[in-house]
């Protein structure tokens, strides 16, 4: 018969459970840790919108070393082992790669996350004006939940593109001398039929009409003085006129920077998380990479929180393109088949966020096969919606890899789905990669209230995930 003391050496020997980062940490680690998510605090109030990340990922890679691939090609370049390059895709999506010493048709080690995030965008003709108030008519970006953007303070960021060709960057809303924008609610004393509908149609997409002007330009000759005033403020700063709006891309997102979240500072809330959480610890890890054996990915693509759809978006050939551009400035006597052996033998993580469990919303849901905020990164076998439905369901045999490469490199994690059976679903751009024959994985931070104007994540899984996508590039 098993005594106590054997039954208890079984259960340390046959059971385990996923544990919290912090608990384990050094000081040097910890102040490690706290460092590192200073850097992402930085990163998240650089790049609110794609252009903006793209923008800094490029100045951070060429700080590191990267040089721009199109230059390369321009001058008749070649590329070798422990070159460092980039790809920039119409400024909404970037590519770095550190080039291996295997043949890169043995495959490459990609780490894929997106940057663009839910918001909403400003209509090609937006600005009007109604009761001595001026508006801007907008179009949500995404899944977003439309009652979470009334009554709270907006930034506008953007580009317009002038008559002439000009390009002007707009931000409005970031600096403490900055006016904001505002998006009105119902007051509730008088939102009887408003209270009495179902949440996700108590406040309308017709509706999230952004406030940008109240003062009328004196004059008595005119109508619409209070839009005529905004044009006349508009084209004061930046040169611009209404038909400009035309061609314009302007984002509507949360104003003001990202902040420690908790008295003991363990959380960082902001909008953005979802998905420049992993875009951030994946460039911290590949800008880290020096001389690997397999050639490293970093990929940073637009467009997947509406399908990933478009040419800056992981269904454009923009990837497939680079690659073989690559296998060319590497082997001038490459040929296809080379290329498609180069995307086919690829391993993928796919850096995407998981769903945080959150106590006040148990119901939704499996604890069990929950991502906890503070155990370290995710690990997300399928997504999808009920039965899997577009899920990329990776293989066991890749998932025990991964397993082994953060067991080795002591990076702690956990496994998740997203919430409970038919109770809803997601996706990532795990299936689209995947359609090359690559072997991937949906791997990232458990976020709270994904999609919101605001979220949170621990500041444990931002390290343990730039660490275990490091150790994935250095396997």
């Amino acid at each position: 018969m098993t005594n106590k003391k054997d039954a208890k050496q079984l259960k340390e020997d046959l059971t385990f459970e996923f544990k919290n980062v912090w608990s384990a940490l050094s000081d040097e680690k910890e102040k490690e840790l706290f460092e590192v998510n200073e850097d992402y605090k930085k990163f998240l109030d650089d790049g609110k919108t794609e252009r903006e990340a793209t923008k800094d990922i490029i100045r951070r890679a060429e700080a590191k070393g990267f040089k721009s691939l199109e230059e390369i090609m321009n001058s008749n370049g070649k590329l070798i082992s422990g070159m460092k390059v980039y790809a920039n895709n119409k400024n909404k999506g970037v590519a770095l790669f550190v080039i291996g010493k295997e043949d890169i048709s043995d495959g490459m080690n990609i780490v894929g996350s997106h940057i663009d995030s839910p918001r909403l965008d400003l209509k090609q003709n937006p600005l009007y004006e109604d009761s001595d108030m001026a508006y801007l008519k907008t179009h949500y970006y995404g899944g977003i939940r439309k009652y979470q953007w009334v009554s709270l303070p907006l930034a506008l960021h953007g580009v317009i593109i002038k008559n002439n060709g000009e390009k002007v960057d707009i931000v409005i809303g970031e600096d403490e001398s900055d006016p904001v924008f505002f998006i009105s609610d119902l007051l509730p004393h008088l939102a009887k039929e408003q209270g009495s509908k179902k949440l996700d149609e108590a406040i309308a997409g017709e509706g999230l009409n952004i406030i940008i002007g109240s003062i009328p330009y004196k004059s008595d000759d005119i109508d619409s003085k209070v839009k005529l005033n905004v044009l006349k403020i508009l084209n004061d700063k930046y040169g611009i006129t209404e038909e400009d709006f035309t061609t314009a891309e302007i984002e509507a997102v949360p104003a003001g920077k990202s902040k420690d979240l908790g008295i003991d500072r363990g959380l960082v809330l902001s909008y953005g998380h979802d998905d420049r959480v992993c875009a951030y610890t994946c460039l911290r890890a590949v800008l880290e990479v020096e001389n690997p054996e397999r050639t490293a990915v970093g990929l940073f693509v637009d467009k997947e929180e509406i399908g990933s759809v478009g040419n800056t978006g992981m269904h454009s050939r923009f990837f497939e393109d680079t690659v073989a551009e690559i296998v060319y400035l590497l082997d001038e006597n490459a040929n296809n088949l080379k290329i498609r052996r180069a995307l086919a033998n690829s391993r993928v993580l796919s850096s995407d966020v998981a769903a945080g469990y959150d106590p006040n919303y148990a119901d939704a849901f499996e604890k069990r096969n929950s991502a906890y905020l503070g155990k370290g990164i995710a690990l997300v076998k399928y997504t999808g919606s009920r039965g899997k439905g577009g899920s990329n369901d990776a293989n066991a045999e890749y998932i025990g890899d991964i397993r082994r490469i953060f067991n080795r490199a002591n990076v702690m994690w956990q496994t998740a789905e997203l919430g409970k059976v038919d109770q809803g679903g997601g996706g990532t751009i795990a299936y689209i990669l995947a359609n090359y024959g690559m072997e991937v994985v949906d791997c990232g931070v458990p976020v709270l209230s994904m999609h919101a104007p605001y979220e949170a994540v621990s500041k444990a899984d931002v390290y343990m995930t730039y660490k275990g996508y490091k150790a994935f590039y250095n396997a």
